[in-house]
């Protein structure tokens, strides 16, 4: 049996085709069904759902053979063993420091400086400030980050941005570019010894739906 890792949402929804690509259809419907693991039309395949936080922690301890995760949590994570065999160029998206529109910030992280940060992805705010040379006191947050600059409880955030809307519509402005973030399949490398064949024919026919998608 071969065990795939799923979040629901956009990574649910966006590998939706590409699993169809490979011959794999769900049994039930995500949204409706309140089972965590799902049985798919291919006998030796099922797929659980678990937070996008998640994923790489189930794969990498072999609670998953394979999963789909975006570049930001496998940054964030510690992911060290995990194979990523490919970019699957779904749920595209950026993670950007954003700021109130009336901050700032070019005058705010000169070299040398400091800011307050609310983010979820503290790891990939200091290693980004760091290279700037700006100190950050960093402010763990989880959800409605976009708050924390309205409130006064931080000076920017960093977050994933897709289409800008929720920003402009907090009165928010996108001021850096951190990295842009794709979708990325991830493999546990012990699974693939031991289920060497049935994984690389999954591999290759995700790697065929990649190959398929239009431009």
């Amino acid at each position: 049996m071969i065990t795939l890792a799923l979040s629901k949402g956009r990574i649910l929804d966006d590998s939706m085709p590409m699993l169809r690509s490979a011959g794999i259809e769900l049994l039930e419907d995500p949204e409706q069904s309140r089972k965590l693991i799902l049985g798919t039309s291919r006998s030796d395949v099922r797929v659980v759902l678990v937070r996008a936080s998640d994923v790489p922690t189930y794969v990498q301890q072999g609670g998953a053979d394979l999963g789909v995760a975006g570049l930001d949590v496998l940054l964030e994570h510690d992911s060290h063993g995990l194979y990523r065999p490919l970019d699957l160029g779904i749920a595209r998206c950026r993670l950007s420091v954003a700021t109130r529109a009336d901050f700032d910030y070019a005058s705010a992280v000169r070299q040398g400086s400091r800011i307050r940060v609310a983010t979820k992805y503290t790891r990939l705010a200091r290693e980004h400030f760091a290279a700037k040379g700006v100190h950050v006191d960093l402010i763990k947050l989880y959800g409605s980050m976009e708050l924390a600059p309205l409130t006064g409880l931080a000076d920017a955030i960093v977050d994933l941005v897709s289409t800008g809307g929720t920003l402009k519509a907090n009165k928010l402005v996108e001021v850096e570019r951190i990295m842009d973030i794709s979708a990325r399949l991830v493999v546990n490398q012990a699974a693939l010894k031991v289920k060497r064949e049935p994984l690389r024919a999954l591999i290759e026919a995700f790697a065929g739906a990649v190959t398929a998608q239009p431009a």
